[in-house]
């Protein structure tokens, strides 16, 4: 382990993204990636391919080539912006939102559960601590 803050942080995301990884695709044969992208729709829906491609910290061309297999599985659909017929907006299918609420649920179960027992650990109090970074990373003019 490092004493570096930013290694520190990165190899705790690495290592709880694959974790996730993991759960999601022995339950529903879903990657991290693919529900990231599900996710993000959930949340800010419907999101132009532009829009999306910010929020996942990707290109456009990386959100359009996610963009069938997902649409194939019935989770995500496109639809013309009928302000401007050139731009394609993004949304959740039903079964899509379903998935992406459900599998959301089950990875904030899974990561609580994996820390039961660490009365070390205050996570209400670590979510808020890494939501006050966020916001002053973001403040500093990324985006991410």
């Amino acid at each position: 382990m490092s004493d570096r803050l930013s290694y520190s942080l990165n190899h705790l995301v690495t290592a709880m993204n694959t974790y996730a990884d993991q759960v999601l695709t022995d339950r529903w044969g879903l990657t991290f990636s693919q529900f990231t992208f599900l996710a993000v729709l959930e949340e800010g829906q419907p999101l132009d391919i532009t829009r999306m491609a910010e929020c996942l910290g990707v290109s456009k061309a990386a959100v359009s080539k996610r963009v069938p297999g997902l649409a194939a599985k019935g989770y995500v659909q496109t639809v013309a912006d009928p302000a401007n017929a050139r731009r394609v907006l993004l949304t959740l299918t039903e079964e899509g939102t379903r998935l992406a609420h459900e599998a959301g649920g089950v990875l904030d179960a899974e990561l609580t559960r994996m820390f039961e027992g660490r009365d070390d650990l205050d996570l209400d109090r670590t979510h808020a601590d890494v939501l006050l970074m966020l916001e002053a990373v973001l403040a500093k003019g990324t985006r991410p």
